[in-house]
């Protein structure tokens, strides 16, 4: 009998949690109401903002964030976190560039952001999963190494590509519409669905939840742990390959310099939208929500004209309550717990 069919048999062990690792409306529900009082009450004050170009405007500004949000979602899933990966970004992003400068085609170009995007990822996980090093040290330097490469690189200037010809596949790819569509809006779609079956549907998505939930569990039942850490890390930095694409599809550059808030957004993203922070429970569509409530936030912002230099404090600030939420999530489902084994108790005495 392997130690999770004992905890099965023990009526004073609730493995609801780990049998249902998906969202459910109680992770998100206060999102969801918030978002759409936020999009009436935008609406209302702010006449231009429900319009189909605005809306459209939200769903590309915040495609980069999207992707890096569905690759950190599996890192903190299996529970660790990546604080590296909008410095990846920024790193192939350059690389990138550069390619195209170099006459190199555009597939030529986008498989060596991709291959550096990941070999970075790649190192990450091997680093954590068989140096044994901490998650926190690793990506915290990482991302001071993958911005100093991404500096280096071009002498700390922005690689622009906008009269490279090669470059005029990206930018249709990143900017280009079919009908009244943009095409980046259904990439985001097909993204969105191919992540979220890995996840949900497929053995190494639920080995991602097993591996956060309880490692020694994971183990123990035939989960080879360390294979699986690496390649959460594996998936973050092809995300953020992934992610400089449509970030210089839509600049027409490649810039090494970091947004300050791009990171704080991703973390707020995942965790707003119901990823434990612990790890072992989460989902694709609720970082799709999370990264939608932020970005009506920031366009909400934007239409009215508020400063944009209230958008780190605003992600901030959300990052906090995220964070906040979630321990009381826990707290609660602990004290629930506690509760069933003392009646549990009680009755067998």
């Amino acid at each position: 009998m392997t130690l999770l069919e004992r905890e099965s048999a023990d009526p004073t062990v609730d493995t609801t949690a780990r049998r249902s690792p998906r969202l459910r409306f109680g992770d998100t529900g206060g999102v969801v109401v918030a978002l759409v009082a936020l999009i009436v009450v935008a609406s209302i004050t702010q006449p231009s903002f429900l319009t189909w170009s605005n809306l459209m405007n939200i769903v590309g500004a915040n495609s980069v964030a999207l992707m890096l949000a569905m690759g950190a979602t599996f890192v903190i899933i299996a529970g660790g976190i990546d604080l590296s990966i909008v410095s990846m970004t920024a790193a192939s992003g350059v690389v990138f560039g550069l390619l195209l400068q170099s006459g190199a085609p555009a597939l030529v170009a986008v498989v060596g952001a991709l291959a550096i995007g990941s070999a970075l990822g790649i190192l990450n996980g091997l680093l954590i999963s068989r140096a044994g090093i901490s998650f926190l040290v690793v990506t915290l330097g990482m991302a001071s190494i993958a911005a100093s490469l991404a500096l280096l690189a071009n002498g700390g200037s922005t690689v622009n590509v906008f009269d490279i010809p090669a470059f005029a596949a990206v930018n249709t790819f990143a900017t280009g519409k079919i009908g009244a569509i943009p095409i980046i809006a259904l990439f985001d779609l097909a993204m969105i669905l191919a992540a979220a079956g890995v996840l949900t549907y497929t053995r190494f998505g639920r080995s991602v939840f097993a591996v956060g939930s309880n490692r020694e569990a994971a183990r123990l039942n035939g989960i080879n742990v360390k294979n699986v850490t690496a390649a959460v890390y594996a998936i973050a930095g092809l995300s953020a390959g992934i992610a400089c694409l449509i970030s210089v599809g839509r600049l027409t550059g490649a810039s090494p310099q970091i947004d300050p808030a791009l990171l704080n957004g991703v973390l707020a993203a995942v965790l707003i939208g119901g990823t434990s922070f612990s790890g072992g429970k989460g989902g694709i569509w609720g970082t799709v929500l999370g990264v939608v409530f932020l970005g009506v936030v920031q366009n909400a912002m934007t239409v009215a004209d508020i400063s944009s230099f209230w958008r780190q404090a605003v992600n901030g600030a959300l990052l906090i309550l995220a964070v906040g939420l979630g321990v009381l999530r826990t707290k609660a489902v602990q004290n629930r717990l506690a509760a069933r084994r003392s009646r549990g108790v009680k009755s067998n005495v």
